[in-house]
């Protein structure tokens, strides 16, 4: 997938929960993801299930402090593997500050770190 962020990714290997928050008709499915990357403008993960393009997921974000940050995600690319799967490029809707603060710090020590290696 090509890179179109702006700002640097970071891997994690927390899960998120979500749903589909476009759909009022539907119950609520909670679907367990693999995180390939956050950055403080969105995540991108590798799930089972279809989403769809445009369509807003709540999510549960558990990240490198064990910490949940409660989000909106809204999927801005899909990609369908040879196996199934979904890598999902998706852009947060709402993001609190406090929250992309979190985010920032834990990039800029992920900086740090490469610079000392």
């Amino acid at each position: 997938m090509e890179e179109k962020r702006n700002d640097r990714r970071m891997g994690l290997s927390a899960k998120l929960l979500i749903k589909n928050m476009n759909d009022g008709e539907t119950q609520a499915e909670e679907v367990t993801i693999d995180v390939l990357d956050v950055s403080k403008s969105g995540v991108g993960f590798i799930c089972d299930t279809p989403l769809e393009i445009g369509a807003v997921y709540e999510t549960q974000l558990k990240i490198w402090t064990d910490e949940i940050i409660h989000a909106f995600l809204k999927v801005v690319r899909i990609e369908q593997t040879k196996d199934e799967r979904y890598i999902c490029g998706t852009i947060f809707i709402g993001l609190p500050e406090m929250n992309a603060k979190r985010i920032e710090v834990y990039e800029m020590l992920g900086r740090i770190n490469n610079e000392e290696v």
